[in-house]
């Protein structure tokens, strides 16, 4: 006669979690350049409204790039703004970072603005390894041209390396170099660092167009509103004005009709 096995079975390992890479160390105090040049003025939202397509188009900053779940921290970088098309911005998430296997492909664009700490990587290490991860496109802001050596710089990559964006000097020393993967024209003027449509030739709708837009909206709606309450009281007038027209005829007929009774035959 054989007995059950009543010994308590061991219950089976849960399943891994998504891979995480590891969250970022914390940036140097003169690293909050890219704060003041990217997202305080609003130029990563800004972007991100112009590009559209929020469910695969990827416009974010400060996490990891790596080319694999575990390829580990040297062959990680972590841009100041990463843009990415037709990719999964919930991937991105998920694994607090972008990871280029799970992508499917590189980001298309990466910028990193300059900092006397950072300055030396940005302009070497950071060359080779975002050449070496294959982003077509690699661009440099320096608010001064102190720590980079240009106030602005862009690569685009060909053959496995990068080759320099021309930049042109317009007028009032404004610098410009055109990013053919945005399809826009990132400019230097005054220090600050702007995003310029090519079939305007305007910057991209900023905080200030959007409100103005909507002031304009609404002025145009309150417009619409005055014009048709002026139509409806004159409308109102008007049909008022004919039914005491209507009346005064009836008065008037049965004022004849009066008269006409009482006339002798």
């Amino acid at each position: 006669m054989t007995t059950a096995n009543t010994a308590a079975k061991t219950p089976p390992s849960p399943a891994p979690g998504p891979f995480r890479l590891p969250e970022p160390p914390p940036r140097e105090p003169d690293e909050m350049t890219s704060y003041d040049h990217v997202h305080k003025p609003g130029n990563s939202h800004h972007l991100i409204q112009h590009l559209g397509n929020p469910d695969t188009t990827l416009v974010a900053a400060e996490r990891w790039i790596a080319p694999a779940p575990h390829s580990g921290a040297a062959g990680r970088r972590r841009p100041d703004l990463l843009i990415a098309f037709n990719v999964n911005p919930a991937a991105y998430e998920a694994s607090n970072g972008y990871i280029i296997s799970e992508q499917g492909k590189p980001p298309d664009f990466v910028l990193e603005v300059a900092s006397r700490s950072t300055a030396d990587v940005d302009v070497g290490e950071k060359r080779q390894d975002y050449a070496a991860l294959g982003i077509p496109e690699y661009w440099r802001f320096d608010e001064t041209g102190e720590y980079h050596g240009a106030r602005l710089a862009g690569d685009r990559l060909g053959a496995g390396q990068y080759q320099p964006i021309p930049i042109a000097e317009l007028a009032g020393g404004v610098l410009q170099g055109y990013s053919a993967v945005l399809n826009l024209y990132l400019r230097w003027e005054g220090g600050r660092l702007g995003w310029h449509d090519p079939a305007t030739g305007r910057h991209i709708a900023t905080f200030e167009d959007e409100r103005a837009r909507a002031e304009d909206e609404r002025a145009r709606a309150d417009g619409e509103r005055e014009a048709r309450l002026y139509a409806e009281a004159r409308a109102d007038g008007e049909r008022e004005a004919r039914l005491q027209a209507e009346a005064r005829v009836r008065e008037l007929e049965a004022e004849l009709a009066r008269l006409q009774s009482n006339r002798p035959d």
